[in-house]
């Protein structure tokens, strides 16, 4: 048991750093920049039942705060990511990976987790009721309590391996959400997906992006994340995964300091693919600024 290591539902992760969904690809196309084994895990890409090739473009914009997508879940389709996207992943990731899926109705999510579940390489599911980038799904899952522990209960009833729940802060009261998913079965709850925003080309005079809004995220989310990330830490029994504009090992020990027992990267990794290599790398020389022995102790405390 390393200073680093942590234990998210039962299975012990070297650190507590997992790149986000959506910003890490299926994982192996980041192994060609560094041995991925040095991540505590993995979230992959969003996936869905069918196949689905997301909005139309523009969906990704720059702006001075963090960046804005409305990249709409493209991907393959479950049937895909099991036969080619699963056994390139197990050439060059030796460790329980974990299965982001989403759907437009409670029977896809359990439908997409069942025939996930039948991988060994899953070690977890991170169920994605808060995507805004989607109509008729994602996000209107996870704005209503009642719907939210509807999913939950659904994907609980297909698999016995951890479900974890993806919230959304473009909410009001997001403790009720997060509890309602505990009480439906969840083993934890992760947070925060994007906020919802946009931008206008002041030359072009419309949206930047072409679906007009789309999730916001970066550093300027984190004061955000980090208030919602203690909110429902303090409301519930099971492991909070924390995210939203982590950049550094800083933020990540602050998350830890919040509740979080790990913490997501995502937009750093579009901005630098060794993102999560340097956090984990630099992470050591923080605790001992700080006067942390293990991270456990932060969860503990």
């Amino acid at each position: 048991m390393g200073r680093l290591s942590v234990d998210l539902c039962g299975i012990e992760l070297d650190n507590p750093i997992i790149p986000a969904s959506g910003t890490f690809g299926y994982g192996y196309e980041f192994a060609e920049f560094y041995d991925i084994n040095i991540l505590g895990t993995f979230s992959f890409k969003g996936t869905t039942a069918q196949p689905r090739f997301g909005n139309p473009t523009p969906r990704i914009a720059e702006c001075s705060e963090g960046m804005l997508n409305s990249v709409g879940l493209q991907n393959p389709g479950v049937e895909s990511v099991i036969k080619d996207e699963l056994p390139k992943l197990r050439r060059c990731f030796n460790k329980k990976v974990m299965a982001n899926i989403s759907g437009f109705s409670v029977e896809e999510y359990a439908y997409t987790c069942k025939k996930l579940a039948e991988c060994d390489i899953i070690g977890w599911f991170e169920v994605n009721i808060s995507c805004p980038n989607v109509h008729g799904g994602g996000m209107s899952f996870g704005t209503d309590p009642a719907m939210a522990a509807k999913v939950t209960g659904a994907v609980r009833a297909v698999t016995d391996k951890p479900v974890i729940i993806k919230l959304s802060p473009n909410v009001t009261d997001i403790v009720s959400i997060a509890k309602a998913c505990e009480e439906a079965g969840a083993d934890g709850i992760s947070l925060i997906n994007t906020l919802l925003g946009m931008r206008i080309d002041l030359k072009k005079r419309k949206p930047v992006l072409a679906n007009t809004m789309g999730g916001f995220s970066g550093p300027a989310v984190f004061p955000v994340a980090l208030r919602m990330v203690y909110q429902v830490a303090n409301a519930v029994s099971v492991p909070v995964i924390g995210m939203g504009g982590v950049y550094k090992a800083e933020d990540v020990i602050e998350m830890m300091m919040a509740g979080a027992t790990a913490v997501e990267i995502g937009s750093a990794n579009l901005v630098n693919p060794f993102a999560c290599k340097d956090i984990i790398e630099s992470l050591p020389a923080v605790m001992d600024k700080y006067n942390i022995s293990t991270l456990r102790e932060l969860i503990n405390g």
